[in-house]
C-alpha cells in the first residue's frame, strides 16, 4: 500500500526521489531564525547526494517548479515555515524563518 508521502517512482517531471523529510525535521526543531547550512551537511541529514542541478542552478532552490506546483525539495523547508536562498559559490544555503 502506498501512502501519499512515499516518492513516485513513475514518470515526471522530477526523476528526484530523495527523501526530504529529515531536513525539514531538521529545520523545524531549530529555533534560529536563520540557519545555514553546507551542500554536505544537507547530504548528511538526506543520506543522499543532492542532485548536480542543486550544485549549479540557484532556480532548483526556489519553491515552485516551472507550472508553479511546489517542488518536491522546497516542502521540506516551505513545511518547517522557512525560505531558502543558495550561495552555489559557497556551497550553502540559508534557510531563513518566514514571518508568521
Amino acid at each position: 500500500m502506498h501512502g501519499m508521502d512515499e516518492p513516485t517512482t513513475g514518470p515526471g517531471p522530477s526523476t528526484d526521489r530523495t527523501d526530504y523529510r529529515p531536513l525539514q525535521k531538521y529545520l523545524r526543531e531549530r529555533y534560529a531564525e536563520i540557519v545555514v547550512l553546507t551542500f554536505a551537511q544537507i547530504e548528511d541529514l538526506l543520506g543522499a547526494a543532492l542532485p548536480a542541478a542543486a550544485r549549479v542552478n540557484s532556480t532548483w532552490w526556489t519553491n515552485a517548479e516551472a507550472d508553479g506546483t511546489p517542488s518536491l525539495q522546497s516542502r521540506a523547508w516551505t513545511q518547517a515555515g522557512r525560505t531558502a536562498t543558495p550561495n552555489l559559490r559557497a556551497r550553502t544555503v540559508t534557510f531563513e524563518r518566514v514571518a508568521a
